[in-house]
């Protein structure tokens, strides 16, 4: 192609000018480009939110958030662009939320442990094992301290989007426990981060070993640990039944979570946006809860046909039980759950169980 063609065309009624024939140019230039910005994607022009978390890639968790993530791109306003970084890619919990403070992440599924990192009054809903008798209490206890836990984790910079449980939290073990003597024995894993937690079991007689999410597999492999208390849906999925193939039939606690954003980023959205994607994420909440605590049955009876054993307590063993974590309550409260968040807490289910467990 002749390079001249520009400004020698034959059919031109003169020849352009160079000056003419460059703003033409130039002129076309900024037209195109002004077209290419305009047929941009509403995913290339929507704020992108990374979202940290421990839960598996492709648990239900995980799929309840990439249903969310859909409905947040289709948002008014442009939407948001929300990118899951599930498995504790991103870290643990801690990790996570030091993120989201330097603006790395802008928002995580947590649970009470990362959440307590924020607003140690979490830890009310998680941290006092055998506190719930079944999860009605816990939903009672949870609707009724909301408020005043999103008022905090407000004001520390922290805007809720939804609370989630994995439904209650069950020991497992390379030997069989039934006593709480029995578990004196077994070096117990706990999360990294909470020394107050390490020195009450301590003092209580109990060895517990700090360590992070994704060291528990290598640490029952290795001995490190010999016993580990999660959800049994997130046992079936790292297949603690063949390194820890022993459970205990006793609801130890609720592991509590909830998805957080950091505030200074939720409040850039316009108020339409928001309030959609406030909507999105109370529908994948909902999720979470329903399957979750389906799943946890389903788990159970999956990892019996891989060779677990569950150890079903007898009345008598399980009040053993109760009367060895009561004796505890008094260090908990204070220590490792605010005192206010603890009287709370038992208020509360004082006033449910007197109502006869009615809401």
């Amino acid at each position: 192609m002749n390079s001249n063609w520009i400004t020698s065309s034959p059919h031109c009624h003169g020849a352009a000018s160079p000056n003419r024939a460059w703003r033409a140019s130039t002129l076309a230039v900024l037209v195109l480009f002004s077209l290419l910005a305009g047929s941009a994607t509403g995913a290339e022009r929507a704020a992108r939110i990374n979202l940290g978390t421990l839960v598996p890639r492709g648990s239900s968790f995980h799929q309840a958030l990439q249903a969310m993530a859909e409905q947040w791109r289709q948002a008014p306003g442009g939407g948001a662009r929300l990118v899951i970084y599930p498995d504790g890619t991103q870290g643990g919990e801690a990790d996570m939320v030091r993120l989201m403070r330097l603006g790395s992440l802008q928002a995580g599924l947590l649970s009470g442990v990362g959440l307590s990192d924020v607003e140690p009054g979490v830890t009310g809903l998680q941290t006092m094992p055998m506190m719930f008798r079944d999860m009605e209490e816990y939903d009672y206890v949870n609707e009724k301290l909301r408020p005043m836990l999103e008022k905090r984790l407000g004001e520390k910079g922290f805007v809720v989007l939804f609370w989630g449980d994995a439904g209650w939290v069950r020991y497992f073990s390379t030997k069989p426990i039934l006593t709480p003597d029995d578990l004196k024995k077994n070096k117990l894993f706990v999360w990294a981060g909470n020394p107050a937690q390490v020195d009450m079991m301590k003092r209580a007689g109990y060895n517990p070993v700090p360590l992070e999410t994704a060291d528990i597999v290598p640490g029952l492999t290795t001995g490190l640990i010999t016993a580990v208390n999660l959800p049994p849906i997130v046992a079936l999925f790292s297949q603690f039944e063949k390194r820890a193939p022993h459970m205990i039939d006793l609801n130890w606690a609720p592991l509590v979570g909830a998805c957080v954003i950091r505030k200074n980023v939720w409040d850039k959205f316009p108020a339409d946006t928001r309030e959609s994607l406030l909507k999105s994420a109370a529908e994948a909440g909902r999720q979470i809860k329903a399957s979750n605590r389906k799943e946890a049955d389903e788990a159970v009876e999956k990892m019996k046909k891989n060779g677990l054993t569950v150890h079903t307590l007898t009345p008598e063993m399980e009040a053993q039980w109760r009367a060895e974590v009561e004796k505890v309550y008094p260090e908990i409260r204070g220590k490792l759950v605010p005192a206010d968040i603890f009287d709370e807490v038992v208020r509360l289910l004082k006033e449910y169980r007197a109502a006869g467990g009615k809401k």
